[in-house]
C-alpha cells in the first residue's frame, strides 16, 4: 500500500502543480476516513528553490529521503538543464517498482531519465509535440488527462495533475479514500473526457492552396452529406486523385478532416447556443444526436452533454 510520498522541488518549479501534489498527498485526512501519507518535499541542494513565478521556496530535505519512497512526484518545472541527481532518483524509483508521477511538463524529467522509453505518456497539449519529437521512443497521447503505464503516471496541464494523483490513490487505497480527498478538495473524484476538449482550434484549419476553395466550401456546407465523389467534382479532379492529393496536402483523409470540422462546429454550438442536441447534430452533419455522441466520445473522450455542462455559456432566458 502507498505510504511514503516524496515530492521533488526542481528549479523553476510551478507553484500550482507543486501545490496539487501537496494537497492530495500532504494533508492528513484520517479524521474523516481518508488516508494519511508520510509526505516529504525534497530538493538536490536544501535551501532556497526558485519557482516559475520568481519567488523562492525554502526546502529542508535533500534527495536521500527519496530512497525508499513508494511514490516520487515531479511537478512542472524548468525543462532545460535538469540536474542529473533528480534523474537518478526517478530512475531508481522506477527500477524498484515505486510509483512515479509527473504533472504537466514534469514529464520531461521522466523522459530524460529514460523511464518513458517504450511507454505511453502525456503532458500539456502545448508541449506534446516537443516531447514526442525529443523522445521518439515514447508514445505521446496529447488528448488524455493522464496516462498510467506500468506505475508511471504522466498527466496533462495543471488541474489534470489532480486527476492523476487521485487515480494513484484510487489504485492503492480504493474509491472510498479517494472520495474523501475529492470532497475535501471540492473536485470530482474522476472527471470525464480528455484534454483535447480544452484545445482551442479555429473552424478554418490551415489548408494547402490547392484545396483552400474546396475546404472553404466544405465548411460552409457541414450540414450536407458530403461524399468524396462530390468533393472531387468540386475540385475538378477524379475521386481517386482527389483523395490521394487531399491526404498528401492536408495530412489526413477528406472524411477525417470533415469529421473534425464538424466536431469543432458542434463544440461552438454547445458553448454558445441553447440548441437541442438533435438540432446541433443536424446542423453539423452528424445527422442524429446518437451519432454525434459517438464521435464526441471517440475523439474528445466526453459526451456532448458533459461538454456543454463544462463549457456552455449561461444564456439569458
Amino acid at each position: 500500500m502507498l505510504k511514503k510520498v516524496v515530492l521533488l522541488a526542481l528549479p523553476g518549479v510551478a507553484p500550482f502543480e507543486f501545490g496539487v501534489v501537496c494537497e492530495v498527498f500532504g494533508i492528513d485526512r484520517s479524521d474523516t476516513g481518508g488516508p494519511a501519507f508520510d509526505f516529504t518535499i525534497a530538493t538536490a541542494d536544501p535551501g532556497p528553490v526558485e519557482t516559475s513565478l520568481g519567488y523562492d521556496m525554502i526546502i529542508a530535505s535533500d534527495l536521500s529521503v527519496a530512497a525508499d519512497a513508494d511514490l516520487i512526484a515531479v511537478p512542472a518545472h524548468r525543462i532545460e538543464n535538469i540536474d542529473p541527481r533528480y534523474l537518478d532518483v526517478i530512475r531508481e524509483a522506477e527500477a524498484r517498482g515505486a510509483w512515479v508521477l509527473s504533472v504537466c511538463s514534469g514529464a520531461f524529467a521522466l523522459a530524460q531519465a529514460g523511464i518513458l522509453e517504450g511507454r505511453r505518456a502525456t503532458t500539456h497539449w502545448m508541449h506534446a509535440d516537443k516531447l514526442a519529437r525529443a523522445y521518439p521512443g515514447t508514445v505521446v497521447d496529447p488528448d488524455v488527462l493522464f496516462v498510467e503505464d506500468r506505475k508511471v503516471v504522466t498527466s496533462a496541464g495543471t488541474a489534470a495533475g489532480i486527476d492523476a494523483a487521485l487515480h494513484i490513490v484510487r489504485k492503492e487505497h480504493g474509491a472510498a479514500a479517494t472520495n474523501v480527498i475529492a470532497r475535501r478538495m471540492v473536485v470530482p473524484p474522476q472527471r470525464d473526457g480528455g484534454q483535447s476538449q480544452y484545445i482551442e482550434q479555429p473552424v478554418k484549419a490551415e489548408c494547402a492552396d490547392s484545396f483552400a476553395a474546396v475546404a472553404e466550401w466544405m465548411l460552409e456546407n457541414l450540414s450536407e452529406d458530403l461524399t468524396v465523389d462530390q468533393l472531387a467534382r468540386k475540385a475538378l479532379m477524379s475521386s481517386r486523385t482527389f483523395a490521394r492529393r487531399f491526404r498528401a496536402d492536408m495530412g489526413t483523409t477528406p472524411a477525417a478532416w470533415l469529421n473534425r470540422q464538424r466536431l469543432i462546429r458542434a463544440q461552438q454550438l454547445l458553448e454558445q447556443t441553447d440548441y437541442g442536441l438533435e438540432t446541433i447534430a443536424q446542423e453539423t452533419g452528424f445527422g442524429t444526436a446518437a451519432v454525434m455522441r459517438h464521435h464526441f466520445v471517440k475523439v474528445l473522450q466526453t459526451s456532448p452533454q458533459a461538454y456543454r455542462r463544462a463549457f456552455g455559456a449561461q444564456l439569458a432566458s
